[in-house]
């Protein structure tokens, strides 16, 4: 019996493996040899999971052909492989790929590293800040009051506690956005609720638009759903959604869904302005497409901005637009409380198709959101979320353009998230030499399509002060190591390799 549970064929592979730009080797330098470069490409898929574990590779002569070497290379990268760990091979079944005895699995998403595993790294690999106190403890004791009668119940609520689903729509009414409570769920944090939408919407084969970059997780969720992402490419630096693209590609493609941030994009820092707004659902009207916008960063500008209105302001009725929302940015990721705003129909839709998957959300953090917006905590709350993300915002800028002066970024106004070119150098391999020097940050392709963005990392605001110096200083390390070659093995603090 085969012993792989996935493949990767030979064009998709070369592509994969093409994307790892380097910057070209300076005098004196010297190249690994073909078969080196091969294996090593194929483990740092590997590890950063863009290849999962226990996918059968091409047969030797096809990924040859595709990547137009000899057989001779890639049998011998195969053979490199097999020896380290990273391959397994039987005759009749193939080879597929594997990770050595006592390695963890390298994750698909950006999951955070566990508190206890921290020791002396520094984690940039997820963009979350601790929660905002006294705020919480407020908020959970201000929940357990309010508690009692929801105890004698079965407490079962699969659109969400009445109370909430009515606070959330007075908030979208105060926007100028009129809504009934019927148009609100509230959902397992944000990805419980896009995956409501996408396996309602989109099932397997189905196309769905999205930004070039994007969300690693929201992307690597819509691939295990069996969705064919149509990558639409931003524009540089903070200037954010090209129109003539969209309209192009929701015209020749006819996705069934698009996915966008409008508000200080994951990984860009880039704000929508109105009119882009505006045309992004009037394109998507006119092919046919939902439009699911995700507001999870709208409340965190950390400078003076007037923020546009909504994306959900140019399709009041929701008939074209889905608003994602959530606690677990403005507020804390530890806080699992999403929602979702859509019309009353397609809210029923969704409430009925969770039905098999996730009955409902938890009560006691659901009163614990409410009990802040209802008493004014929750401004408080984002007000100390922001003064905190942009303190850590200017330490970083100031920490990265001093340590590595030829990275190139634009500064965003608002979000979590710094979207940082690296100077012609591998972001895959600045984050697997990362993390041996104590710094453990996401490589651009985790939020692209089949490699794209190899040429950047995201930094995100989640450190500040002293912190952010030494992070710095350790990614210009890394960046040392990755200019002078270093591929693998090397030494670094110990007690903190995952």
């Amino acid at each position: 019996m085969a012993q792989w549970t996935s493949a990767v064929g030979a064009a998709q592979l070369a592509r994969l493996l093409t994307s790892q730009q380097e910057r070209p080797a300076g005098p004196g330098t010297r190249r690994p040899p073909a078969y080196r470069a091969l294996a090593d490409g194929i483990r740092l898929l590997v590890l950063e999971g863009r290849v999962p574990v226990a996918a059968r590779l091409p047969a030797e002569r096809e990924l040859a052909l595709s990547l137009s070497v000899s057989r001779t290379t890639v049998a011998a990268a195969y053979e490199a492989l097999r020896t380290e760990g990273f391959l397994e091979s039987r005759r009749g079944a193939g080879s597929w790929t594997a990770v050595p005895a006592g390695k963890p699995l390298p994750a698909r998403g950006l999951e955070p590293l566990p508190p206890e595993a921290l020791g002396s790294m520094i984690d940039l690999g997820c963009a979350a800040l601790p929660a905002p106190e006294p705020w919480l403890t407020r908020a959970v004791q201000g929940a357990l009051e309010e508690l009692p009668p929801y105890a004698h119940t079965h407490g079962d609520y699969p659109a969400g506690l009445p109370a909430l689903r009515s606070m959330l729509a007075d908030r979208y009414t105060a926007r100028g956005i009129p809504t009934m409570p019927e148009q609100i769920m509230v959902t397992t944090g944000a990805m419980g609720a896009m995956d409501a939408i996408c396996h309602l919407f989109a099932g397997r084969g189905e196309r769905i638009a999205v930004e070039s970059p994007s969300y690693a997780n929201i992307l690597q969720l819509m691939r295990e759903a069996g969705a064919r992402l149509v990558p639409v490419a931003m524009a540089d630096g903070l200037a954010g959604w090209d129109m003539d693209r969209w309209r192009q590609v929701l015209r020749d493609a006819a996705p069934r869904l698009a996915y966008v941030v409008a508000d200080f994009h994951n990984p860009t820092g880039a704000l929508a302005d109105e009119d882009r707004r505006r045309g992004l659902v009037d394109a998507a009207r006119g092919a046919g497409t939902v439009l699911v916008a995700d507001e999870t960063m709208s409340e965190l500008w950390l400078d003076d901005v007037k923020m546009p209105r909504p994306v959900c302001a140019f399709d009041p009725a929701g008939s074209t637009v889905i608003t994602v929302g959530s606690a677990s940015k403005a507020f804390w990721a530890g806080m699992r409380i999403g929602w979702v705003r859509a019309a009353p129909d397609v809210i029923r839709s969704l409430v009925a198709a969770r039905a098999y998957a996730d009955l409902g959300t938890p009560v006691l953090e659901q009163l614990a959101v409410n009990w802040l917006m209802s008493t004014g905590g929750w401004t408080q709350a984002v007000g100390v979320r922001r003064e905190q993300a942009r303190g850590n915002r200017d330490a970083l800028v100031a920490a990265v353009r001093r340590e590595l002066p030829d990275w190139e970024f634009s500064e965003p106004r608002g979000g979590l998230t710094l979207w940082v070119r690296t100077g012609g150098l591998s972001g895959s391999r600045l984050a697997e030499v990362g993390e041996r020097v104590g710094v453990r940050v996401p490589s651009g392709p985790r939020f692209g399509v089949d490699g794209a963005f190899e040429g950047y990392v995201r930094l995100p605001f989640t450190v500040g002060g002293a912190v952010a110096e030494e992070a710095a200083a350790r990614l210009a390390a890394a960046a040392r190591l990755v200019r002078d070659g270093a591929s693998g093995g090397g030494e670094g603090p110990r007690t903190f390799v995952a």
